[in-house]
């Protein structure tokens, strides 16, 4: 069920199956904006206040990421669909620009690979196709030994009693130097990383959109999240760009206003 109220502070508030979904600016296009873990909605807040004289950025929590809320195991799939139900309620009639972090671009990315007529452009920030086997060829053993190490310690803590789950998700969080307020990360939003090792992600897509995509990512980070050859497939593509920026993962946070300007750059060409 969709309910539309009116906020005149942040303008338009959106309740799409559960999901508060905030609407801001006024400009003719949606850019819809999806974070990763573990973070919230917040994450976005520098982007929502350079983009919104131009488009009408609408951001949300991804389900079972809001520490007050239930606990939310979606599937790939289900996520999928609840992310087509966003952006059938915020963009009823045109389509929209997605920009994605982490397992934002995860899940956005299979949304614009089964709702192509839905997607007229994708900003894809630091994580590109990673459920492919050439990703993982792409990784030295450290790093496959590295990501293993922190998904499945994120996935152990999702099982455990909940204080002891959030701790460990805390401490995870700041050894990976996540920016995100502590008191809004817990254990409830390592979801993903269970789904993943337990079949969760089963009839993952081939990442190769038919829209212009803008890939951005961080080069100061102990590894890569993207196969070098899956960037320059990407980078060949009609309307296709990539750039890295010295920036860790969470790029937006480290390098705004460098961010910025490669968006600005790119949606202007």
């Amino acid at each position: 069920m969709t309910r539309r109220s009116i906020v005149p502070e942040t303008g338009t508030r959106l309740t799409v199956d559960g999901t508060e979904v905030l609407v801001d600016g006024s400009g003719p296009a949606t850019l819809v904006m999806v974070h990763g873990w573990p973070d919230t909605a917040a994450l976005w807040t520098p982007q929502v206040a350079h983009f919104r004289d131009r488009f009408r950025c609408v951001r949300f929590t991804l389900p079972g990421f809001d520490m007050h809320g239930p606990r939310r195991p979606l599937t790939l799939q289900a996520m999928v669909d609840h992310l087509a139900a966003i952006v059938d309620a915020a963009s009823p009639g045109e389509p929209v620009t997605l920009m994605l972090h982490d397992w934002g671009a995860v899940y956005g990315y299979q949304f614009a690979m089964q709702h192509p007529q839905r997607v007229a452009r994708i900003v894809g920030i630091d994580v590109g196709e990673t459920a492919s086997g050439e990703f993982l060829r792409s990784l030295p053993w450290q790093a496959k030994a590295g990501v293993l190490a922190y998904q499945g310690w994120l996935a152990l803590a999702y099982q455990l009693p909940r204080a002891v789950g959030d701790r460990m998700t805390r401490w995870m969080a700041r050894q990976l130097r996540a920016p995100g307020d502590p008191a809004t990360i817990g254990a409830t939003m390592n979801h993903s990383y269970v789904m993943q090792f337990t079949g969760g992600f089963k009839g993952s897509r081939r990442v190769s959109p038919a829209c212009p995509m803008l890939f951005v990512y961080g080069t100061r980070k102990p590894f890569m999240f993207h196969a070098p050859a899956w960037a320059e497939r990407i980078a060949a593509t009609p309307g296709g760009a990539v750039h890295g920026l010295k920036a860790g993962h969470w790029v937006t946070v480290n390098q705004p206003e460098a961010f910025h300007r490669l968006v600005d750059a790119w949606l202007a060409a």
